[in-house]
């Protein structure tokens, strides 16, 4: 069953301040350089000026000028010591069953933030998933690389589909989603409120998927790490350590400890977002 999640989904989509004062730039814009002499160069470089802001927010995977953006639990799971541990862009058959052995192993839960496609290749991995009390969310169909250059119906169609096959395979319907890599543009926001969706992004990352140092990334986790945090990990596309192994597999153990020593639990993100 489907959680209460922080975001409401009723009603027509409240277009954020930002996206609201772009328009009216634009329409300032155009007045002042049809009525108004010498204008027009003033008038392109404000209207340029509003679309590298509007860009700047899209790049930003934890901005939320485009519209509800979740980077922490509420203040209610950080009272009950709770934080997420969020998972991307798997199953994938050689490190997902390590990664939830570990999990079992420390009596933690998280959150697989899973591609739709890679669902489809290993349905049973993914059902194992949820019988081991985690938690399965959307992170698109395929996970495309023009993700964010995407307009309403490209964001619909992918992220409907992924919707759906989830679904079909695990017999629940997500309520969050996560953008491949966090990158998005205004048109998301809208196609999220109507699917009744609310955006997900995190408190903190260990850039896994780039660094194979597996000290550094447990720091980056680790550095202040308090109640109510959403932590960021790939068992999917994650990098290699010196020794080829799934930076994730070596970065897990020494997280899960260091949340038994601070007494932090790790819930999934439908536990943490409930009221």
């Amino acid at each position: 069953m489907s959680q209460v999640l922080p975001v409401s989904h009723r009603g027509s989509w409240p277009w954020p301040p930002v996206i609201q004062a772009s328009a009216l730039v634009h329409i300032a814009a155009l007045g002042a350089g049809l009525f108004v002499p010498g204008a027009w160069p003033w008038a392109i470089g404000a209207v340029v000026l509003n679309h590298a802001v509007i860009s700047a927010a899209g790049l930003t995977p934890r901005s939320s000028l485009l519209g509800p953006n979740v980077t922490r639990l509420p203040a209610s799971a950080a009272a009950r010591c709770e934080v997420a541990i969020t998972i991307d862009d798997g199953p994938d058959p050689d490190v997902t069953p390590q990664v939830l052995d570990l999990l079992d192993a420390y009596g933690q839960r998280a959150t697989f933030f899973c591609i739709a496609e890679r669902v489809l290749e290993h349905p049973a991995l993914a059902r194992e998933i949820i019988a081991r009390g985690h938690s399965i969310q959307n992170h698109t169909a395929r996970h495309r690389h023009n993700f964010s250059l995407l307009g309403p119906r490209g964001f619909a169609q992918e992220i409907s589909r992924a919707q759906q096959v989830l679904e079909d395979v695990i017999g629940l319907r997500p309520d969050c989603f996560r953008a491949p890599a966090g990158l998005r543009n205004p048109f998301l926001a809208p196609v999220l409120h109507r699917m009744g969706l609310s955006l997900v992004s995190w408190t903190r990352r260990g850039f896994d998927t780039r660094e194979g140092n597996a000290a550094t990334v447990l720091a980056r986790l680790t550095d202040g790490l308090k109640a109510g945090d959403i932590l960021l990990l790939h068992d999917g596309h994650a990098a290699r350590t010196a020794q080829g192994q799934p930076v994730i597999l070596e970065v897990l153990p020494g997280l899960l400890a260091r949340l038994q020593v601070d007494r932090l639990r790790a819930v999934t993100l439908p536990e943490g977002l409930s009221t």
